[in-house]
């Protein structure tokens, strides 16, 4: 394809306005229609952005041979349906975290988007973001030497979802920064969940994983804590990281520490281990906004047919990863043996 992507942006609440802002900022797309049910977003929408069309009509926008591709911001329950028509439609398609609520449907989207060779895309947008991508690079390239542990915290007070528990809601993006980091995924998940609101979803998890090679990773996600924060540490037995979402400007810091065993052995031929510190560095990193990165990512796609990097197969894994989790809340902790080989 030469000429502009035409893209419709569906769902116009709390992340759409996002979506469509960075949509209609693309050089080689053109945002051509919003779809909400709600009549004050088209209006505001329309006002916003002049000539470009609204509707409250779903099936109409993907019956319109003008537009090539769909971006979906609609609630999780309903992913998997429009993900569904809109294949049907012969439309490419981005949507929001997580792909579907159920593992089996995530795969036959992806069966779908495959028989039809159109580019399926999952909202995953922290793998789009430079200070991760950077992650990535210094756990590929060896600088941190051999991965031991990761561990993520990502909590705020709120926003208290009704329709998803912490865990469907959060953990998509530090499974996603995970698998995308550690360049693997999981071998076993285990996780605990709490109601502490009283309420039928959990508000808070704490979930483990085992990855290839001995890495263990840890993840925490809660909707009920003071402060917020979305930081991974990765520890590597040369060099140490931590990615810090919510810093301003340091988002990446390199740590030049670590333990290591004393170079000569005690008289029982046992080794002492002693603690190394160095300098944190700060890396310069790309200041593109992530979330103009990954749709620009998928116009991309679009025009080459490439494989995107959050591609549907990858959607259909943190979908059954989430799953997998699920299941070991609601069995005390038990762990899960995932296999997710596609």
């Amino acid at each position: 394809m030469s000429d502009k992507i035409n893209l419709a942006v569906v769902g116009a609440g709390y992340w759409g306005p996002n979506l469509i802002r960075n949509v209609a900022g693309l050089p080689d797309a053109a945002l051509h229609t919003v779809c909400d049910v709600n009549p004050k977003a088209l209006a505001q929408n329309a006002a916003r952005y002049p000539g470009v069309k609204t509707s409250p009509d779903y099936a109409a926008v993907l019956a319109d041979p003008d537009v090539h591709g769909v971006v979906l911001a609609t609630p999780a329950s309903l992913h998997a349906a429009m993900t569904r028509q809109a294949l049907e439609a012969g439309k490419h398609v981005m949507v929001e975290k997580p792909l579907a609520l159920r593992s089996d449907d995530a795969a036959a989207l992806v069966e779908l988007a495959a028989a039809k060779n159109l580019r399926l895309m999952a909202g995953h947008v922290f793998v789009y973001n430079p200070a991760v991508i950077a992650l990535r690079k210094l756990v590929h390239d060896g600088t941190l030497g051999r991965v031991q542990y990761l561990y993520s915290a990502r909590l705020n007070l709120g926003i208290v979802r009704d329709d998803l528990n912490a865990l469907w809601n959060l953990a998509p993006h530090d499974f996603s920064i995970l698998n995308y980091v550690i360049g693997a995924q999981p071998l076993t998940i285990a996780a605990r969940g709490f109601k502490l609101l009283g309420r039928k979803l959990e508000d808070v998890a704490f979930v483990t994983l085992e990855y290839p090679g001995g890495v263990i990773a840890h993840v925490h996600v809660s909707w009920i804590d003071p402060g917020k924060v979305r930081r991974m540490t990765v520890v590597g037995d040369a060099k140490m990281a931590v990615y810090d979402d919510v810093s301003s400007d340091e988002r990446l810091r390199i740590y030049d520490k670590g333990v290591m065993p004393d170079s000569l052995p005690d008289a029982y031929g046992e080794f002492k281990m002693i603690t190394r510190a160095g300098d944190i560095t700060i890396p310069k990193l790309d200041t593109t906004e992530p979330l103009k990165a990954e749709c620009a990512h998928f116009v991309s796609c679009i025009k080459s047919g490439a494989t995107p990097i959050s591609d549907g197969v990858e959607g259909y894994r943190v979908v059954r990863m989430l799953e997998a989790a699920q299941e070991s809340l609601e069995n005390d902790g038990r762990s899960v043996v995932l296999n997710l080989a596609y």
